[in-house]
């Protein structure tokens, strides 16, 4: 009876694996290529997927899945689609001075498009790391990045803009001061800037915000590094005027407890006053 159980057992471990396998492939076939999926198929082979399920957004650049890892945790699962010359283009000004792209030919986009996710990846462990709210790193394969999911039930945690409308005056001073806290640790303690922060790039999950999207965020030493900061910043300052009363820079000043919150992370950057025209 015992024997016969394990038998039965191992046919139904057997069958759920290929279950898990034809829906894995339902899901991606008619959209990645080959290589994709290979990517996906090994990151399942090594534990990391357990159940990839639907869509979660859909960009130019990238789609993001819902899936589920063995133990049943929820992960999101960022799939960067084939780059293009167009893409190339787009991200021409992040990787200037990077050796991990200077010398990838001009025609090679499926490189290109590799070396951008490991970028990715290794910016999100260098956050998390530091403190940042970030979601954390699980691993990545090729154009495939798997994460800690925001939200619930497959529904992804909402961004900044979509809700900003909902939000008293209180909490949107109560989510400034809390992003002045993060931007100042990613500046200062992770030494990097983000370079492309905005409310587009920031959700609110459990009362917080977290910020993501950070493939093309930069060390203090690239060239543009001044210049994405203060636009950074001023993304920030300029979104929440239209939900505070009062300067926002002051209140992220307050919030780390100095007089010019530019400033700080200025002299953090160790490049104030330098030219970069």
């Amino acid at each position: 009876m015992a024997r016969r159980r394990a038998r039965w057992l191992k046919r139904q471990r057997e069958e759920e694996e290929r279950r898990k396998d034809r829906d894995l492939l339902k899901t991606v076939e008619e959209v990645f290529d080959s290589f994709t999926m290979g990517h996906i198929y090994r990151l399942e082979s090594k534990g990391v997927i357990w159940e990839l399920k639907g869509v979660v957004s859909a960009g130019k650049e990238a789609r993001v899945y819902w899936a589920k890892s063995k133990n049943g945790d929820d992960l999101a699962v960022k799939i960067y689609l084939s780059a293009t010359a167009e893409f190339r283009k787009s991200i021409k000004k992040y990787i200037i001075g990077d050796p991990r792209f200077e010398n990838i030919p001009s025609g090679n986009f499926r490189r290109l498009i590799y070396e951008w996710t490991r970028k990715e990846y290794r910016n999100l462990k260098r956050l998390h790391e530091s403190g940042v709210r970030v979601p954390r790193p699980v691993a990545y394969s090729g154009n495939v990045l798997v994460m800690e999911f925001l939200g619930e039930n497959g529904y992804r945690a909402p961004l900044l803009v979509e809700e900003a409308d909902n939000l008293d005056e209180q909490f949107m001073e109560e989510i400034l001061t809390d992003l002045a806290v993060q931007i100042e640790r990613i500046v200062c303690k992770a030494k990097l800037v983000h370079a492309d922060l905005s409310e587009y790039n920031i959700m609110l999950w459990m009362e917080k915000p977290w910020i993501i999207d950070v493939a093309q965020a930069v060390h203090h030493d690239h060239p543009y590094a001044l210049e994405f900061l203060e636009r950074d910043v001023g993304n920030i300052v300029d979104f929440f005027s239209s939900y505070i009363d009062g300067d926002p820079a002051d209140l992220m000043a307050k919030a780390i407890g100095v007089q010019d919150y530019l400033g700080h992370l200025k002299a953090c950057l160790g490049v104030e006053g330098q030219d970069f025209s």
